[in-house]
């Protein structure tokens, strides 16, 4: 096995996917909230798809002298050779939790101070560090995990995110929603209220007894429904990755026949009028249609109270699908024709 070489592959085809969001429908997200190791390789990725630096630049909010100067800083810092100064620094200031400008600046002596100082602005215009007092007397604290919020905290996608999390690790209290989805808690508050009024989620005791936690029984994103593909693709993407993790985890190096955890990958050489063209186009609608009506069935017996389990023990299998067709350049080119699995 090689890790190194995996990460990086998978690192890579994130950073893909995050350039694809960021531009979808021609939308130039506000990408302020990126961590600063992803920063240059999201960069690439752009850049890769054709965008030049000012448009890059304006997607980050940023000036495009703004834009080059945090490229710069990004680099390895010269203090702490391996991390970008950027990093290092924020890693120093949460260690420390609060610190003065005079501190920062006496620990990374060896870089250029000006750089130095215009990191710790960054973090602080991204959320990251709050800043307080004048000149030599600057102060500056990390921010806690419940005080960094994303970018959009549009109240339906926050709704969607919220519901999607408590169907896949449910019962969870506001605070426990905040933090792993890095919401404002009145943020969560409001979602919460929204899809109990919705009748989408379920008010329970938390295990301590003290604080209310929810869960969410079902999770049901139709395929017309367009306020929750977001979530719909968080769910999908969350489902793979966890299910790539669990396969790691188990020490497995290959797959079994029989696995009840796992995935495979299929990939069928076409041309037009292909015998099986229509058999494998519609792979996805006839597994989507499948696992529907075996979703409901399992729901009717449920609420009919046909079956239940024995000393209530359940497990949950989490099962995903995913298609994609990708269309020659010339349609006219009819090579193919072997059936690849």
């Amino acid at each position: 096995m090689t890790p190194h070489l995996l990460i990086d592959a998978i690192v890579r085809q994130t950073t893909v996917l995050i350039a694809q969001l960021a531009t979808t429908a021609g939308v130039r997200a506000p990408l302020a909230h990126v961590a600063a190791d992803v920063f240059v390789s999201l960069v690439e990725e752009l850049k890769d798809q054709g965008l030049g630096s000012k448009v890059i630049a304006d997607m980050f909010g940023l000036a495009l002298r703004t834009y080059h100067n945090r490229v710069r800083r990004y680099s390895e810092s010269a203090t702490d050779r391996g991390v970008s100064l950027w990093e290092a620094v924020l890693r120093f200031v949460r260690e420390r939790n609060v610190v003065t400008r005079a501190e920062v600046l006496r620990r990374f002596h060896a870089d250029d101070q000006s750089t130095v100082r215009a990191v710790l602005k960054d973090l602080v215009d991204t959320g990251l560090l709050f800043r307080a007092g004048r000149a030599d007397r600057t102060t500056f604290r990390a921010a806690k995990p419940d005080e960094v919020a994303v970018a959009d905290d549009g109240q339906e996608a926050a709704a969607q995110f919220v519901r999607v999390l408590l169907h896949q690790q449910g019962p969870l209290a506001p605070k426990e929603i905040s933090s792993q989805l890095g919401l404002k808690l009145e943020v969560v508050e409001q979602a919460l209220e929204r899809l109990q009024q919705e009748d989408q989620v379920q008010r329970v005791a938390a295990s301590d007894a003290v604080e209310l936690a929810y869960q969410a029984s079902e999770c049901v994103i139709s395929y017309e429904d367009e306020r929750g593909w977001e979530a719909a693709l968080f769910d999908h993407y969350q489902a793979m990755v966890t299910a790539i993790a669990a396969k790691v985890r188990s020490g497995a190096s290959k797959a079994g026949r029989d696995d009840a955890t796992g995935g495979s990958t299929y990939h069928f050489d076409l041309f037009p009028g292909h015998a099986a063209e229509q058999e494998i186009l519609s792979l996805l609608s006839e597994t989507r249609a499948r696992a529907s009506a075996l979703r409901q069935r399992l729901e009717q017996a449920r609420d009919q109270g046909q079956e239940e389990a024995p000393g209530g023990r359940t497990y949950r299998v989490v099962f995903y699908a995913g298609q994609h067709v990708i269309r020659a350049e010339d349609e006219g080119d009819e090579d193919g024709g072997k059936d690849d699995a």
